[in-house]
């Protein structure tokens, strides 16, 4: 069922760099018009391109969903099939957010705690000294 071709894994991006960034930024309703810009073969490697690069994974799944599958096992044989089937189940679950980026969570505790450092040296003594001279 599966070529026996290696996977699609060029280094090289399908699209422009203009056109992959405009997708990279846009909402969701305008990275539709946008994929549907491209033709189905470029589609495919477009997302298996971005499917390769962990910052660009949800945007690879978003590109997917409007794949067929023919399209996908043809250029990334398994690799294919498995971005086929997850950007199935990610289309049915929770919409990514904005511009298909991960939101940013910081911790709220101290990252360290540090003990009050002792000068070992200055005993005060010296301020004594000084201040009777």
């Amino acid at each position: 069922m599966f070529p026996s071709r290696d996977p699609y894994d060029s280094e090289r991006c399908p699209v422009r760099d203009e056109l992959l960034g405009e997708m990279y930024r846009a909402n969701e309703h305008g990275l539709a018009s946008l994929v549907q810009s491209v033709s189905s073969d470029v589609r495919a490697q477009l997302a298996l391109f971005c499917y390769h690069k962990s910052h660009l994974h949800s945007l690879a799944l978003a590109i997917a969903a409007s794949c067929e599958q023919r399209d996908l096992v043809q250029f990334g044989g398994r690799v294919g099939s498995t971005l086929y089937t997850q950007s199935r189940q990610a289309a049915g679950g929770a919409k990514p957010p904005s511009g298909g980026r991960k939101p940013i969570t910081l911790s709220t505790k101290p990252l360290t705690t540090f003990a009050p450092m002792r000068d070992e040296e200055d005993d005060g003594e010296g301020l004594i000294e000084a201040a009777t001279a």
